[in-house]
């Protein structure tokens, strides 16, 4: 019997793929059929071990899936991994508790607390989309101000020095501002404060490098976009006394006097004692007018500079102890996961107002 399916195989074979798949299968039939019983029983004792061993591999992942732990327990566990130092482990159980218990209470803590664990860990990428998921589902939770937190915290780490691309700056700022203004008693709010100096500082000073490179190279309307920008929206910076003479040089170079005057103006107005300012006036005096404000400038339509028919002052020499410092970074906080002790800055210092009202 055995020969027989041994010729019919080759037959089919020698016919075609199809008849030799049929052949291969009734063959590998006939072939058990004919085994002794001995052989049989030893090769189905195989067969059943090797899916025994296979399912004892799995048995503690299938019946943890369909049998989870209880959320307090979970968590309790997560939070003695971050208490450790295993940031990664500690994400890592946080999200496995918002998957598996995605409804209970400490679901919605433990998906803020992943993204905090991945900051810890360097992972910002993904410490930002856990806090950003967060903000998304719960944006009125107690925990939101925490979320936001982490995203402004994980740009703030990446921003760049002045010559380098300042696009986390610019991300870190918009959080950080967020921050103070949605959440004003939060624990975050004055490290954000902070912050937000060091961020703009940053963009303005970006500004400068590229307004100056510009005016060197006689490029006056570019130059004049990137001065704009860091009078119009980082004036609180020490950036702004040199960014008004620059609008004086580039708008005198271009010819337009009056554009020139107004900037002086704006700048005599709020720093008397500058060098800047000194530049400024002596530069207009070679053309033969003086720091004025005119009405059609774009400074004159978004500021109230001077009174109407108030004379413009003098440059007088700025006393040394007057000069403007350079803003120093202070040392962030020491690590410690957000509980009821948040992070917080240590110092704060106010900021460096211009004399400046908006017009409504």
């Amino acid at each position: 019997m055995q020969r027989q399916w041994t010729l019919t195989y080759k037959s089919n074979d020698r016919a075609g793929g199809r008849a030799r798949d049929g052949s291969r299968h009734r063959g590998a039939m006939m072939t058990f059929r004919t085994m002794s019983r001995s052989r049989r029983a030893h090769l189905s004792c195989v067969i059943v071990m090797g899916a025994l061993i296979g399912g004892c591999a799995s048995s503690n992942d299938v019946t943890k899936a369909l049998n989870p732990d209880p959320p307090a327990k979970m968590y309790a566990e997560a939070d003695a991994f971050l208490a450790k130092g295993y940031h990664e482990e500690a994400a890592k159980r946080f999200e496995e508790l918002d998957r598996d218990h995605p409804y209970a209470p400490e679901a919605r803590r433990a998906m803020v607390m992943a993204a905090y664990a991945f900051y810890k860990a360097g992972k910002h990428p993904e410490a930002i989309a856990s806090a950003r998921r967060f903000t998304s589902l719960h944006p009125g939770s107690k925990d939101a101000a925490l979320a936001h937190h982490v995203v402004a915290s994980a740009y703030f780490d990446d921003i760049k020095d002045p010559t380098h691309d300042q696009t986390a700056a610019r991300r870190a700022l918009a959080e950080l501002r967020i921050i103070t203004s949605r959440y004003p008693e939060s624990p975050y709010a004055k490290q954000a404060e902070n912050r937000i100096r060091i961020a703009e500082d940053s963009i303005a000073a970006s500004e400068m490098n590229v307004g100056r490179y510009y005016l060197k190279k006689g490029q006056y309307v570019a130059a004049i976009n990137r001065f704009k920008v860091v009078v119009a929206e980082h004036q609180t910076t020490q950036h702004v006394e040199e960014a008004l003479h620059r609008l004086v040089e580039a708008n005198v170079a271009l010819g337009i006097i009056p554009e020139a005057q107004s900037a002086a103006a704006v700048l005599g107005y709020n720093y008397p004692s500058s060098k800047w300012y000194q530049n400024s006036f002596a530069l207009l005096g070679k053309q033969g007018v003086k720091p004025q404000e005119s009405q059609g400038s774009w400074i004159s339509r978004q500021w109230k500079t001077l009174a109407p028919g108030a004379p413009t002052a003098s440059p007088k020499p700025a006393p040394a102890s007057q000069q403007p410092a350079s803003p120093t970074l202070e040392p962030l906080p020491p690590e410690r996961a957000p509980r009821s002790d948040v992070p917080t800055a240590s110092s704060t210092r106010p900021a460096r107002l211009m004399g400046l009202t908006a017009i409504q």
